[in-house]
């Protein structure tokens, strides 16, 4: 049942990660551009939620979208990278009942981070709903028999990450983004569900994997000091291994 449940988790972030190159390449534009409405064709996008979810691939003309794979180191990646996240989000949580959660926000998550590798936006229409879904599925997770979980745990989890981040961003509005301080509320909401160890673990760990890429970028004379950098990816990335971490060490075990 174990090794069934990782390989559902796998094959539901592979499947969701291939409809997202789609949605990156229509959110992958510059803060004063409107979102893409076309394929680079010129073809209308159609399809579910006003051709937001589909394939790559544009119907009419087969062109696909280029903007999208770039975003990530290949045009596989979406797809691998959601599949991954699902998949170890699975074997470590188990059978509890906010994996659900878990796999229903970790696609979204990773669009958020090829996005704002690509063009260093967090889009508003991601960032608040995924902070509202996040506690919602969290709560409903919190009503069921065998979470490993706290709900206004969660909910003061998001709000002090959220906290954080805002207060980072008055000190120094050039090096943090308004973007990364609504992120920071969901990140928060699910890092704060393990409770506050967890959640200070995983803002950490966020943290260090920027300043590690920031000092490597400098190291190799690609980058200064003052250079910005997305740090989207890496909030999503230290989240994820607090996460893991929270979910491994969780006493209420029903597996």
């Amino acid at each position: 049942m174990y090794a069934t449940l990782i390989a559902v988790a796998a094959l539901w972030g592979a499947a969701t990660g291939l409809l997202l190159p789609r949605a990156a390449y229509r959110l992958s534009v510059e803060p004063e551009e409107t979102w893409r409405d076309t394929c680079p064709a010129g073809h209308p996008f159609t399809g579910p939620a006003r051709g937001w979810v589909g394939l790559a691939r544009c119907a009419p003309c087969g062109a696909t979208v280029p903007e999208a794979a770039a975003a990530l180191p290949s045009g596989n990646a979406l797809p691998l990278g959601t599949a991954l996240a699902c998949a170890v989000l699975a074997a470590a949580t188990g059978p509890r009942p906010e994996l659900a959660a878990w796999l229903l926000l970790a696609p979204f998550a990773v669009l958020l981070a090829a996005v704002d590798a690509r063009v260093h936006r967090l889009p508003d229409r991601l960032t608040l709903p995924l902070a509202g879904a996040a506690a919602g599925l969290l709560g409903a997770a919190a009503l069921l028999p065998g979470h490993a979980g706290s709900w206004p745990s969660a909910l003061l989890g998001g709000l002090a990450l959220g906290g954080a981040y805002f207060t980072l961003f008055l000190i120094h509005p050039n090096g943090m983004g308004f973007g990364d301080v609504k992120l920071a509320l969901s990140l928060g909401v699910a890092l704060g569900w393990y409770g506050w160890d967890i959640l200070l673990a995983g803002a950490f760990a966020g943290f260090l994997f920027g300043a590690v890429y920031g000092m490597g970028l400098v190291l190799l004379r690609r980058a200064s000091r003052k250079s910005a950098i997305p740090f989207g990816p890496f909030m999503i990335g230290g989240a994820l291994v607090g996460l893991l971490l929270g979910a491994f060490t969780a006493s209420s075990a029903p597996w």
